[in-house]
């Protein structure tokens, strides 16, 4: 009795400790969690959402039977079940209630037979059902025979003791075994393994993310295996007849094969990402066909990506990720009237998604439309932190919006408001935000007010974030070159091109610098490199040709100036500058067209107008125009 209490003692104690080591790893997840539980958006798990307590009832006592005829009946896999995949019970009517009272009253049985043949074992050496073993005390020659009556008993225990030489012989090899474990104990432990690791994706002590995860099935299907296994051995104790024997055999032999042949079959839906989403179909067809169109997306097979979407969106139109993908990948292909309507449409679905928020006021503000962008990026900024679904990529995207506000008010000229939004966005910066950008936009901002040791801490704070970040080269050098330092601001600019040799921006800035040097050749040479490298980019082909202008190198620059107006033909000084420098080469119709269209995109520009008296008066000497206006 004493040693049967030290062993209670050390069990309650490793079970002591094992509940204190388990409750100090859910706390540092709380902890990590930021002491909130997570939260769950109601495609995660309908049930849980749902209002009626009847509803979710039969729904979450319906699970676990579901969950279980997976381990009977593996046909119907996917990986997510959530959205509709599993349609709520939402009445007594439901047929599927039939399959939850079998399945609550099959564990009821199995745990009654348990518990009677345990209560009736208890004044008994055996059960006389199943193999064990015993010692040479207990007189049974053979361990693993099944239990022999009284009589057999006795007379094995007297023949047993007459040989005393076979006893001596053997009992230390029996007393060596391990007796196998009841029927009963083995059913009792398989219930456990198959129960509790299960009971918190049950729902029943908290809200789970997911309607049914085949990976919480993991521990519990051994023991379900087990389960199956000591079925098979109780009826094969109970069968008599060999030709019943040899069909169990077979049978658990083909039952084994085919749940081999499943397991094959199924790792093949698990080569890849675009066959495992496409296997779901069936079971989640809005769930997988949008994963799939991710996979497509990255692929490079934009079309068959776009169909996959509006698949998905068919089974279930009010996916705000799935509407904000979509408005994604039609933005990338530059339809971006279409884009704009997805993303209205992801906003409208779910008003927190800052990242549409943030795509939505990029495409307002490339279009030139300013005011709706400014209140866009606001709407993002001031949306409150509480109940989303990633809270990192939420304040990621909050971030965004206030960088792209205030380098449109930097633009627009008001860098003391560009400033306080810049400030606000380094405040509400999450740790995984890449800042470098951020910092030399601060810097852009400070060098426009001429307050140079400012713009210096910040440009330095952008290349201290990401040594090789290009534009901070670029700035930093040209606030370099303000303040006199030439060599230095030259190492930059060269280190820029040395980032980056295919990136035409940074020819552009270096030849900017070799210009104000009056090392005419070597900026044109920049200049030409640039607008070959960026020819599809307004704004390096238009310094590009002003570059090549002042360095007298007209014919030059007016093919960029030509290629500048193509890129934006209803920009009124691409037109003037092209217009201007067709005047300096002579072409003077040509520049007289040129000067025409860009006084009716911009009738009030004064040079215009002043270089178009200057033409026609040339164009009146020469005898190409016969009267002044």
């Amino acid at each position: 009795l004493h040693l049967s209490h030290l062993k209670n003692v050390h069990l309650l104690l490793n079970v002591f400790f094992l509940a204190a080591w388990g409750a100090f790893l859910l706390a540092c997840r709380f902890y990590w969690m930021g002491n909130k539980p997570p939260n769950f958006s109601n495609s995660d798990n309908p049930a849980a959402d749902s209002p009626s307590l009847l509803t979710r009832m039969l729904t979450f006592f319906y699970l676990p039977s579901m969950n279980f005829w997976l381990f009977l009946c593996p046909n119907t896999l996917s990986f997510d079940w959530s959205m509709d995949a599993l349609p709520l019970i939402r009445g007594l009517a439901d047929w599927r209630n039939l399959h939850t009272l079998a399945f609550y009253l099959g564990l009821l049985l199995l745990a009654w037979f348990s518990l009677k043949t345990h209560q009736s074992s208890k004044g008994k050496d055996t059960n006389g059902k199943v193999h064990h073993y015993t010692n040479g005390k207990n007189g049974n020659s053979n361990g693993h025979s099944y239990q022999c009556n009284n009589h057999e008993q006795m007379n094995n225990s007297h023949t047993n003791t007459n040989n005393n030489s076979a006893q001596n012989g053997t009992k230390k090899h029996y007393e060596s075994r391990t007796p196998l474990p009841t029927s009963e104990n083995v059913v009792v432990f398989s219930l456990g393994l198959l129960a509790i690791p299960f009971l918190p994706a049950t729902n029943l002590f908290f809200y789970v993310g997911f309607v049914i995860a085949e990976r919480v099935l993991y521990i519990p299907s051994m023991g379900f295996c087990l389960l199956v296994a000591v079925g098979m051995r109780s009826l094969y104790v109970r069968l008599r007849h060999r030709s019943f024997r040899t069909m169990l055999v077979y049978g658990s032999t083909a039952l084994i094969l085919l749940f081999s042949v499943k397991t094959v079959l199924r790792n093949k839906d698990w080569q890849n990402e675009e066959m495992l989403y496409k296997s779901g179909i069936y079971v989640n067809p809005a769930k997988a066909w949008g994963n799939l169109g991710n996979v497509l997306k990255s692929q490079g097979k934009m079309e068959e990506a776009e169909q996959a979407y509006r698949n998905a969106l068919y089974y279930r139109s009010n996916m705000a990720d799935m509407l904000y993908n979509l408005g994604l990948l039609l933005q990338e292909s530059n339809k971006f009237s279409e884009a704009l309507h997805y993303y209205k449409l992801a906003i409208g679905s779910r008003p927190t998604l800052a990242s549409a928020y943030l795509n939505t006021g990029i495409i307002l503000m490339n279009q030139g439309r300013l005011d709706e962008s400014k209140r866009t990026f606001l709407t993002c900024a001031d949306i409150p932190d509480e109940n989303l679904k990633d809270p990192h990529a939420h304040k990621s995207s909050v971030t965004s919006c206030l960088y792209n506000l205030g380098k449109l008010l930097h633009e627009q000229g008001h860098q003391e408001e560009a400033l306080s939004v810049f400030k606000e966005a380094i405040q509400k910066m999450p740790r995984q935000f890449a800042p470098q950008s951020l910092y030399n936009m601060m810097g852009e901002a400070y060098m426009r007010l001429n307050k140079l040791p400012e713009a210096e801490h910040w440009y330095r704070e952008s290349l201290r974030a990401k040594p090789d970040h290009i534009p901070a080269h670029l700035t930093y050098g040209k606030l370099l070159a303000m303040t006199g330092q030439k060599t230095e601001a030259e190492r930059y600019f060269l280190k820029a091109i040395q980032l980056d040799p295919t990136k035409g921006n940074c020819y552009m800035h270096y030849g900017q610098f070799l210009l104000e040097e009056s090392r005419l050749l070597e900026a044109a040479e920049m200049a030409k490199k640039a607008a070959r490298l960026d020819s599809g980019e307004f704004d390096v082909v238009f310094s590009a040709a002003h570059m090549l202008r002042q360095a007298s190198l007209n014919e030059a620059a007016e093919k960029y100036y030509g290629q500048a107006a193509s890129l934006r033909p209803n920009y009124p000084a691409a037109l003037m500058n092209l217009g201007a420098i067709l005047h300096l080469n002579g072409k003077l119709h040509e520049a007289e067209a040129n000067y025409l269209r860009a006084l009716q995109l911009k009738p009030d520009d004064t040079i215009t107008q002043s270089n178009l008296r200057k033409l026609w008066n040339i164009m009146e000497k020469q005898g190409l125009r016969t009267m002044s206006p």
